[in-house]
């Protein structure tokens, strides 16, 4: 495999690339703070075995087993993973109240275990923090790093949504819309292929660049898919969806409950190109997680805290004017990209007309905020005020039109219009408004069971499919349906 015909060139112009960039200007302060919890140790690399064969023992069902609470837990997934109920956790530890949120970062538990056979591997390959575009990102020059690397990628260039891009440009497309931490797909650049010390390009390798044969063809479109898989991995885990991954010649690893999120999504993803002892070496320690390492420096050392404990939502009103009735056209599905995770809902101004018509209606403000960041037919809302996407809560705004948009860099008030409903930007087929989360650059998926997209006390409840479901209000029920059907409008009464 290429990944491990790298000889000792490849450790040399690494240590270069850190050198030069040790000098590339004031490093900044992540701006967030650990947990009083977190202590040295439990930030340091995890010192596991390297192959899918579980090393734990066989527990007795409801076993007590340590556990240290990992970025984004909550007692909903973790009753999930180790196969437990959320009150058998309670009476474990009664010091965590009922009605808790996210659970603090490096928080000690007691947690009932029951076992199954078959348990992957218990080693982490990378932090959440190292895999969302998030706080990790502040202190990192994306376009310094690659021009620094002797590899042929750094001159790749592209044309996607009719701009030309250059091989920064392109990494950071993708790790902006799908949220995805540039660090993270760059060292999958080099694991699978070599193309960031490698400075001979082989154009014939180009067509299925990361490997899937398919449709997808080139580099940029390979690195799109690539993502669209990792998201998926990463959010199924994360909402509770994955337990286990089946490999192409039929055996099922069941996931190490202690797993976090991002070793999970690398789990699966290797498990689609890799098998047997290739599968081993990619997710163990020797593998990806090295690479990345020699890439960036341990990541574990590093914050790696995205969602903390307690985080609730703030109050958010419909991203439409008071007075006003308009249609939920979408429920639940893809913020960005075809699969998980389901963090985006729809909502459509009333037309005389269905399709890609002009509306004199605007989207507003869900909350106070700052333009972080605007796109085609995008609007980032970033709600701490900061300017900056990666930090903080975040609304995505997609397919508003050019036309009367808010600027990058405006502040803007619960309820102010930010810009036209449209079909502009992505994949459209009415005029309407798609909206989704993040927290320090983690996708919220919209039905979170402890953190629900509420707007104006509306909840959206997921369907059997993409885009179907609800939003229910007490006893106010509205499904996701078109524009002429009235079941699916919403007076907004902000």
């Amino acid at each position: 495999m290429k990944y491990r015909n790298h000889n000792q060139l490849f450790f040399t112009l690494l240590a270069v690339i850190v050198l030069i960039l040790a000098g590339c200007g004031p490093q900044r302060e992540s701006g967030y703070i650990l947990p009083e919890t977190l202590t040295a140790e439990i930030t340091l690399t995890p010192q596991s075995t390297a192959t899918p064969a579980s090393k734990r023992p066989v527990y007795a069902p409801g076993t007590l087993v340590d556990y240290i609470a990992q970025s984004g837990d909550s007692l909903d997934l973790l009753s999930i993973r180790f196969g437990c109920s959320q009150q058998e956790i309670l009476w474990a530890n009664p010091q965590i109240p009922e009605d808790v949120t996210t659970l603090p970062p490096g928080f000690p538990m007691k947690m009932p275990i029951y076992y199954k056979e078959f348990w992957g591997t218990e080693f982490q390959i990378i932090p959440d923090a190292a895999f969302v575009y998030g706080p990790d990102l502040l202190d990192f020059d994306l376009k310094a790093f690659l021009e620094a690397t002797p590899g042929w990628f750094k001159n790749y260039r592209a044309i996607i949504s009719e701009k030309h891009l250059d091989a920064a440009g392109v990494v950071t497309y993708y790790s902006e819309n799908f949220s995805l931490n540039p660090k993270m797909l760059l060292a999958l650049i080099e694991f699978q292929t070599g193309a960031l010390t490698n400075p001979v390009r082989d154009p014939s390798m180009e067509e299925f660049f990361l490997g899937f044969e398919n449709f997808h063809r080139g580099v940029h479109l390979q690195i799109s898919y690539v993502s669209d898989l990792l998201n998926d991995g990463f959010y199924r885990y994360f909402n509770g969806e994955l337990s286990s991954i089946e490999h192409s010649n039929g055996t099922i690893e069941n996931i190490d409950p202690w797993q976090n999120s991002a070793t999970v999504a690398l789990q699966n993803y290797f498990s689609l190109i890799y098998d047997g002892d290739d599968y081993g070496f990619a997710i163990g320690p020797e593998g990806y997680a090295k690479t990345f390492t020699i890439l960036f420096g341990d990541p574990w050392r590093r914050n790696t805290t995205v969602l903390p404990g307690s985080l609730t939502q703030p109050d958010l009103i419909l991203p439409f004017k008071a007075g006003t009735v308009w249609a939920y056209t979408g429920g639940p599905h893809s913020g960005w990209g075809t699969r998980k995770p389901w963090s985006a809902i729809d909502f459509a101004p009333p037309t005389e007309t269905q399709g890609c018509v002009r509306t004199e209606q605007f989207a507003v403000a869900v909350a106070d905020g700052v333009v972080a960041r605007t796109d085609a037919g995008t609007v980032m809302l970033d709600l701490d005020g900061d300017g900056d996407e990666r930090t903080g809560w975040v609304i995505y705004y997609l397919h508003l039109a050019e036309e009367g948009r808010v600027k990058v860099g405006q502040e803007v008030k619960q309820g102010d219009p930010l810009g036209r409903p449209s079909c502009e930007g992505g994949t459209a087929t009415g005029t309407h408004v798609h909206l989704a989360r993040k927290y320090n650059g983690q996708w919220i998926p919209a039905a979170s069971s402890i953190l629900p997209f509420i707007m104006d006390g509306w909840v959206p409840v997921e369907g059997e499919q993409a885009y179907q479901g609800l939003l229910v209000r007490g006893s106010q029920v509205v499904r996701a349906s078109t524009l002429s059907d009235t079941k699916s409008m919403i007076p907004a009464q902000n």
